[in-house]
């Protein structure tokens, strides 16, 4: 009986050594020839499923002074709240409520700080708080903003209490759900009633 052991052997061998050949052959074209891109384009997910982020409203009738005297301790090493306190790194900040951007006698302001036309009101207060670069191009001010619209107003709770005593803003007040007005449906011409016959008016008494 003939032994075909060798013979199978080198035909795996041959199909092996020509698909190896086949494969780089392949990688080699498509290295010089890219595919172009397809007509579809993946967009890279964003975390939380969306870009657009919902502001937080600032309320800040629910601020706590006393937790903004917590809050303040991020900021007392160049800030003070004094009365007649100097300026340190940063300007004193008693009675800032209120008084117009760039209030403190003798501090070295920025330029974009000295032309911010309008006073210190709450909503500017909320805002230089949350991003002061935002706020005012050019600050000097290196504090990134605190995020949290809670901190923030109890913040400017405090610093208002701190020789400004403006009126505090009231809360937001939430959107109520548009609700279409009830819309009275006309009775099916069936089901309507005869207008009752008029009872004629009794003959005047002559």
């Amino acid at each position: 009986m003939v032994d075909h052991t060798n013979t199978i052997a080198g035909w795996v061998l041959g199909a092996g050594i020509v698909a190896l050949g086949g494969s780089i052959l392949t990688g080699e074209y498509f290295r010089h020839h890219p595919v172009e891109k397809g007509g579809y384009e993946v967009v890279d997910a964003v975390p939380g499923g969306s870009e657009a982020a919902v502001a937080e409203v600032t309320n800040f009738a629910a601020g706590d002074p006393a937790k903004g005297a917590e809050v303040f301790k991020k900021c007392a090493s160049c800030h003070n709240v004094a009365p007649g306190g100097a300026n340190g790194i940063g300007p004193n900040l008693h009675g800032i409520m209120g008084k117009k951007h760039g209030h403190a006698a003798g501090f070295a302001y920025s330029e974009g700080m000295l032309a911010k036309p309008g006073n210190w009101d709450f909503a500017g207060m909320d805002a230089w708080l949350s991003a002061p670069k935002k706020y005012v191009a050019g600050t000097k001010m290196s504090f990134a903003g605190l995020s949290k619209a809670s901190d923030r107003a109890d913040l400017i709770v405090y610093l208002n209490a701190q020789g400004s005593n403006m009126p505090i803003p009231a809360a937001p007040v939430a959107e109520a759900a548009a609700t279409p007005p009830a819309e009275t449906a006309a009775a099916p011409a069936g089901d309507a009633k005869p207008a009752a016959a008029a009872t004629p008016a009794p003959a005047a008494a002559k």
